[in-house]
């Protein structure tokens, strides 16, 4: 049995979009992160790294959303393209880019403005424009294009899928003018039904909301080296 670990957030959303679209028999656990449950002891012996998501597979076990998308594709046999090695190139070439920069890149421009405690107008600055510049080649990327790599639907829209949703939150609500490709993109993978059940876990668990000072502390511990200073 397939087991994901859990939270409400890009990077699980994903690895949830491509298990409803392969078909896979799985099981949820949800890791409330403001509680602080991606450090406790038992999900650190499955990732290290303290992050959702995280995979079993029997005896295989993986963490980081790319290593899992990749996974799960060639367990599938499906969402790869046509096979050749061009595609293959740009399929691996994409799919990094979005793990290298949309998801670190957007995820810093977020907690900047939102979580950062002042003075913050240089990350906010600098976050926000590597965003936007990324964002703007994903844009680029799918100007002609149904998908990311043509016609096929792949792992890396689901990637892509994954980050979008939050565009309005990273980028502000104005940013679909700029990226009208990456919002046709959404919407037709949002309208796929493996796409609208993947987005219905997020409903099945109770995440705590607030960002209180307990959830700082769990979100942000560097924090506490200011304190300590």
């Amino acid at each position: 049995m397939i087991t994901l670990y859990y939270h409400s957030t890009p990077n699980p959303a994903k690895v949830a979009l491509l298990l409803e679209e392969a078909g896979m028999d799985y099981q949820v656990v949800p890791i409330d992160t403001r509680k602080g449950e991606q450090h406790s002891a038992e999900f650190l012996a499955i990732n290290p790294n303290g992050k959702t998501p995280a995979l079993t597979d029997g005896d295989a076990v993986l963490f980081d959303s790319t290593a899992i998308l990749l996974y799960l594709a060639e367990k599938a046999g499906q969402f790869q393209g046509d096979g050749s090695a061009v595609t293959r190139a740009q399929l691996l070439s994409w799919i990094l880019f979005v793990a290298t920069g949309i998801g670190p890149y957007s995820g810093q421009a977020v907690h900047f403005q939102y979580f950062a405690p002042e003075p913050k107008e240089y990350a906010v600055n600098r976050y926000r424009f590597e965003a936007e510049r990324h964002w703007g080649i994903i844009d680029r990327q799918l100007e002609g294009r149904a998908f990311m790599l043509g016609d096929a639907y792949t792992i890396v829209d689901m990637s892509v899928w994954g980050w979008a949703r939050a565009v309005p939150f990273i980028l502000g609500e104005a940013a679909w003018d700029s990226l009208p490709n990456v919002k046709r993109l959404l919407d037709a993978v949002s309208a796929r039904p493996a796409a609208e059940r993947a987005a219905a876990l997020a409903t099945r668990f109770d995440f705590k909301k607030e960002m209180d000072d307990e959830a700082r502390g769990f979100m942000f511990p560097q924090n506490k080296r200011l304190v300590a200073a």
